[in-house]
C-alpha cells in the first residue's frame, strides 16, 4: 500500500484518480482551495481526506501527484522536491497506470467526458474494468483487465500515454491559450494516433479525423454512408424517453438502439461506443441494454425540475461554441413546447476572445440569452475584454448577476439552460434560493 498526496485533489481528473487509488487499497489524501467544487461529494463519500494547502501536508512517506493547474513553485510541490520524495504530474501518472491494463483512451475536442462515461458504463458489464471520467468519477477494480480513461488534449497532455485503443470523437480548434490554430491541434491528435497500439475509433463525419493516419486499423463511425458504422433512421422521442436509431455496419443492418439523451452529438457518442464494443466482441444485447439505461455524467445536460415555476433547469459544461449550439439543439428536441433561455458563463478570456463571433451566433439560437461575467480559471486571471463585449454582439441579451437573479422567474414553462465550465452553479443555487424564499 502506498500513501498518495494529491495537490489539487478537487480537479475533475484528480478527484477521479484519487478514487481509483483508494479503491485499489492505497492510502489517499489531498489538498485544495477551501471553495466547494462539484467533485467534492464523491471524495467525501469515500472518506478521502481533503486538506487546505500547506507545505506541512508533505511528509517523507508520501508519493505526490500534482494537478496540472499548479506550477512547480507551489509550496507543496516545492517542498516535496526539496525533500526528494517522488512527484508525478497527473498526466504522467495516468500514462504509467494505463500500462498495467489493456488501455482505452477516449479523447476529442468535444464529447469525451460523456463518451468515456457511456463506454465505461457499458463495458464494465462485459469485463472487469477500472475507469476515470472527467466529471470527477473514478472506479478501481482489483480484477481489472481494462482501463478506460478520459484523455485530455490540452498542452498535448494525452501524449504522455501509449494506449492500446483510442476513441476520438472530433477535432476542432480550442484552447487558444496554447494551440496556435486548427493545424496545431490536428498535429497533436495525429501524434497520438501514431502511438496507439491496436486500433483507433474515429468519427468519420469530422473532416479532420478523415485525414488522420495510423499504424493500426481505423474504424470510422458517423451518419455518412462512407463510415464503417452508420446511424440511420434517427428518431427523437417526444415522450421525454430519449432517442432511437438503427446501426448499419458497412451497409448491413446491425441492430436497433435506444439512448436516454437527445441531439445528434449523443447519437454519435453512442455510435462510437457501439463500434468499439463490436470490435471487442461485446454481445449486442448487452450493449443495447446498457445504452438504454445510461443517464449521463455529471454536469452534462443534468436536469432539475422547478415545480414552483414550471421550469426545467439544465446544468451543462458547454464552454465552446459547438457545444453550446448542440446543447441548445438537444434542449429543443427534448422540450419542443418550451422556450429555451440560455444562461452562459464564458470560460477563460483567451477562448472568449478567440470565439467571440461564434459564441454570439451559437447563443443567438436560444429564445433569450443571459450572460455571466467571464470565469478566468486558475491559469488565466484576467484579460483585455469583458462580458459586455459579447453582450454587444447578441441582440436583446442581458447580464446576469446574483442581484438580478429574480429576472429568471419571468420565464414560466421554460428551460433554463445554464452553461459553462467555471462556477456557474453559484447562479443556479442563487436562483433556487430565490424561488424557495418567495414561492410563486
Amino acid at each position: 500500500m502506498t500513501k498518495y498526496h494529491f495537490v489539487g485533489i478537487k480537479g475533475t481528473g484528480m478527484s477521479a484518480l484519487a478514487q481509483i487509488l483508494q479503491d485499489l487499497h492505497h492510502d489517499v489524501q489531498g489538498s485544495d482551495y477551501d471553495k466547494r467544487f462539484f467533485t467534492q461529494k464523491a471524495l467525501e463519500d469515500k472518506k478521502i481526506k481533503i486538506l487546505p494547502f500547506t507545505e506541512k501536508n508533505i511528509t517523507s512517506d508520501e508519493v505526490v501527484i500534482a494537478g496540472n493547474a499548479f506550477p512547480d513553485q507551489h509550496e507543496e510541490i516545492a517542498k516535496a522536491k526539496e525533500m526528494g520524495i517522488p512527484v508525478y504530474r497527473y498526466y504522467d501518472f495516468l500514462g504509467d497506470l494505463a500500462k498495467k491494463y489493456t488501455s482505452v483512451a477516449v479523447t476529442g475536442t468535444h464529447g469525451k467526458t460523456s463518451t468515456t462515461g457511456l463506454l465505461s458504463f457499458v463495458f464494465k458489464d462485459f469485463a472487469p474494468t477500472s475507469y476515470l471520467i472527467g466529471d470527477g468519477t473514478g472506479s478501481g477494480n482489483d480484477n481489472s483487465k481494462y482501463f478506460i480513461w478520459e484523455s485530455c488534449e490540452y498542452k498535448r497532455h494525452f501524449l504522455h500515454a501509449d494506449p492500446d485503443y483510442c476513441l476520438i470523437t472530433n477535432i476542432e480548434f480550442d484552447h487558444s491559450d496554447y494551440y496556435k490554430d486548427l493545424e496545431d491541434v490536428f498535429s497533436a491528435f495525429q501524434e497520438l494516433a501514431l502511438k496507439v497500439k491496436k486500433a483507433v475509433f474515429a468519427c468519420g463525419d469530422n473532416e479532420q479525423l478523415q485525414m488522420i493516419k495510423s499504424n493500426v486499423p481505423i474504424i470510422y463511425y458517423g451518419f455518412n454512408e462512407e463510415n464503417d458504422f452508420q446511424a440511420r433512421n434517427v428518431k427523437f422521442l417526444n415522450d421525454d424517453s430519449g432517442t432511437e436509431f438503427d446501426v448499419y455496419v458497412r451497409n448491413d443492418f446491425y441492430g436497433h438502439f435506444k439512448i436516454t439523451g437527445y441531439g445528434n452529438h449523443n447519437v454519435l457518442n453512442a455510435l462510437g461506443v457501439i463500434s468499439f464494443c463490436n470490435y471487442m466482441n461485446v454481445p449486442i444485447e448487452l450493449v443495447q441494454e446498457r445504452l438504454a439505461l445510461f443517464h449521463g455524467v455529471k454536469r452534462r445536460f443534468s436536469e432539475t425540475r422547478l415545480e414552483q415555476n414550471d421550469q426545467v433547469m439544465i446544468d451543462d459544461y458547454a464552454h465552446h461554441p459547438t457545444e453550446i449550439r448542440v446543447t441548445i439543439e438537444a434542449a429543443r428536441e427534448k422540450y419542443p413546447d418550451r422556450k429555451i433561455v440560455a444562461i452562459f458563463q464564458p470560460h477563460t478570456y483567451s477562448r472568449t476572445m478567440t470565439f467571440m463571433d461564434e459564441f454570439a451566433e451559437a447563443l443567438g439560437t436560444a429564445d433569450s440569452v443571459y450572460l455571466c461575467d467571464i470565469f478566468g480559471s486558475a491559469r488565466e486571471k484576467s484579460g483585455k475584454l469583458s462580458i459586455h463585449d459579447l453582450q454587444d454582439r447578441i441582440n436583446g441579451s442581458h447580464i446576469l448577476h446574483n442581484s438580478t437573479i429574480d429576472d429568471l422567474k419571468a420565464f414560466k414553462h421554460s428551460v433554463l439552460l445554464f452553461m459553462g465550465a467555471g462556477d456557474i452553479q453559484k447562479y443556479q443555487n442563487a436562483y433556487k434560493e430565490a424561488l424557495n424564499s418567495s414561492p410563486m
